[in-house]
């Protein structure tokens, strides 16, 4: 197919900026990670910051719907929106928008690269979420501007396991993100065989802490640790070849009370803080799972343990799928709930779907707190959806600037 903007396009405008290769520094401090086992990715799409702080101890780059909006706030790719537009003169408006974020998403990624000479994962158009033609359509479009360094974010939803499964196919590397849970990363491995998942701990300390459910406190990092031996179990027996990205990452202490795990996403922020604080790990501690302090009725009512738990009808349904991988996301969607695992998949009404929209990031947890004693909804689903709610309003807020621009 032959799009508007051609990959050779995008490669020259991305070549418009002066950007240079960061300095070439190693960090002792940052090399105690990698030797105990902990491979290091700088979570952020600001390229200032991320020089200020980048060595050669870290391999990658992450950014997302909110990074890339971030940096395009700030007008950074204001000078190009009237080159693109011209580019795509003749497409309809929406169609236009969403073409020109596409190479705008493509050239800072290709800066990234440039400045840092590393992988840098790239997340798709949100309105493609639910979209299985799409992911592959526009997920291999991106990967093919830099296939040497692009890895493919796909949010965790029925297309995007489909569509990541089919990427993958293809010799795309997909990171499939917005995971919050043992199963749903279980999901992701063997249904999408993605090569990158994630669990995103701060999110779920956060919904603990902020419903006054408890502290918080080590919740997040549970999740990340049962996960990791989960997927490394799955690797052993060839279901999956995926390694697991701890994001969300909210402290300079939660990374060494995971040392260990795969891959550390860290936001710069919190790269700062570790650096001040300068207390390197002494070994990996993935077996160091802590306990948590939470009343047996209050994690009943919960069903806390599906954080961190795979039941036999979700690992009997994981395996089918991936199998027997569906055509759709409906066929995947009901198999799935008529085996049992409604709460991974449930279906929400418009107005519930507001609900989570309004509150934001984390969901209000009185109001769905019934639905989850029942089990028809999970915590991770909750927290998932309204992930996904919020890289949605973020490429709104991005699309929005570039209508207004062009």
């Amino acid at each position: 197919m032959k799009y508007p903007t051609s990959k050779n396009s995008i490669v020259e405008l991305a070549q418009h900026y002066n950007d240079e290769a960061a300095p070439n520094n190693t960090s002792t401090f940052w090399s105690n990670y990698l030797r105990s086992g902990t491979t290091l990715w700088m979570d952020t799409g600001d390229i200032s910051a991320a020089r200020s702080l980048w060595c050669n101890e870290f391999s990658a780059l992450t950014t997302n719907n909110t990074l890339l909006n971030n940096e395009v706030q700030k007008g950074t790719y204001d000078e190009l929106l009237p080159l693109l537009s011209k580019k795509v003169e003749p497409l309809p408006l929406d169609e236009k928008v969403k073409e020109i974020a596409f190479s705008i998403n493509a050239i800072h990624g290709l800066r990234l690269v440039k400045n840092f000479s590393c992988q840098v994962s790239v997340e798709l158009h949100t309105d493609i979420a639910n979209d299985v033609n799409g992911i592959c359509e526009w997920g291999l479009r991106l990967y093919n501007i830099c296939p040497e360094k692009f890895i493919i974010k796909v949010p965790f939803t029925p297309s995007g396991l489909i569509g990541a499964r089919k990427l993958n196919q293809k010799g795309v590397p997909v990171n499939l993100t917005l995971g919050f849970s043992v199963r749903q990363n279980a999901f992701a491995a063997n249904v999408a065989k993605a090569m990158y998942s994630n669990v995103f701990l701060g999110r779920i300390g956060a919904y603990f802490k902020n419903n006054n459910l408890s502290t918080g406190l080590n919740i997040g990092e549970k999740i990340v640790l049962e996960t990791q031996h989960c997927l490394r179990t799955m690797n052993k027996k060839n279901y999956s070849n995926t390694k697991l990205i701890a994001a969300s990452i909210r402290s300079a202490p939660q990374l060494l009370q995971m040392v260990g795990t795969d891959i550390f996403t860290i936001p710069t922020k919190i790269i700062s803080e570790a650096v001040k604080n300068q207390i390197p790990p002494q070994k990996s501690l993935i077996n160091a799972i802590p306990e948590l302090n939470l009343s047996h009725k209050l994690s009943k009512e919960l069903n806390i343990k599906h954080l961190w738990q795979v039941k036999d009808y979700e690992k009997e349904t994981i395996l089918h799928l991936g199998d027997k991988l569906p055509s759709t996301a409906i066929e995947l969607e009901e198999y799935a709930n008529d085996n049992g695992c409604h709460d991974i998949f449930p279906k929400l009404t418009q107005a519930e779907l507001k609900t989570l929209n309004d509150d934001g990031k984390i969901p209000i947890h009185e109001k769905w707190a019934k639905r989850i004693t029942d089990k028809e909804i999970g915590i991770d689903t909750l927290l998932n959806k309204a992930g996904l709610n919020a890289f949605i309003n973020d490429q709104k807020e991005l699309d929005t600037r570039i209508k207004k621009l062009i």
